[in-house]
């Protein structure tokens, strides 16, 4: 019978070693993997509840309604989005946010936003209402294409898409309500049955 070989000090183990290294193997995988999280039916459905704030939000009397109800269609918006990622991580058709690829996500989508908020409250202050509108486009262009980055390919398009419609949006103050019914509402529904038909959700 053969007795097994003593290990020397200062020698890895090769039961310590293939551990280590199908950890290397799993992790870099990982790195390299897409996020496919981003929604299509929720994107669809994102799309369809700003078609309706931006028809509602141009009958508002003032200001302040107009912007009341667009704050409120980024948080109803934001609310469907989540959800679908978490049903569609639930199906099994995408990694969770939890995962170092939903992270990484999280983390290249999420300051642009974070930017556009702080500059809602600066311009409102200062009474420029009519720059929010290629403000919040632009920005949301720049989530899109940079946490896109590390999704599928049409992701970053769809990202450019809402940047274009930004910097109109600015040249163009007075069809700012108009230009986020075409971004907000028409581009997530566009590009959401893309991503649905392509990548599900």
């Amino acid at each position: 019978m053969q007795r097994p070989r003593r290990v020397t000090p200062g020698e890895v183990p090769l039961q310590d070693r293939a551990i280590e290294n199908l950890r290397f193997i799993r992790d870099t995988m990982e790195r390299a993997h897409a996020f496919t999280g981003v929604p299509g039916w929720g994107g669809v459905a994102m799309g369809i509840t700003a078609l309706v704030a931006a028809w509602i939000a141009w009958r508002q009397p003032s200001v302040d309604r107009w912007l009341l109800t667009w704050v409120a269609e980024g948080w109803l918006a934001f609310a469907i989005g989540g959800m679908a990622m978490v049903r569609k991580a639930a199906a099994g058709e995408a990694a969770p946010l939890s995962s170092r690829a939903g992270r990484r996500f999280v983390l290249a989508y999420a300051p642009p936003l974070i930017a556009g908020g702080i500059l809602t409250a600066v311009l409102y202050q200062a009474g420029l209402t009519t720059l929010l509108p290629g403000v919040w486009l632009l920005l949301y262009g720049a989530g899109v294409v940079t946490g896109g980055a590390l999704s599928v390919p049409v992701v970053p398009v769809m990202g450019v898409s809402f940047m274009a419609l930004g910097v109109a949006a600015l040249l163009a103050p007075l069809w700012g309500n108009s230009l986020m019914a075409v971004g907000f509402g028409g581009l997530h529904v566009g590009f959401g049955l893309w991503i649905a038909r392509r990548h599900g959700g």
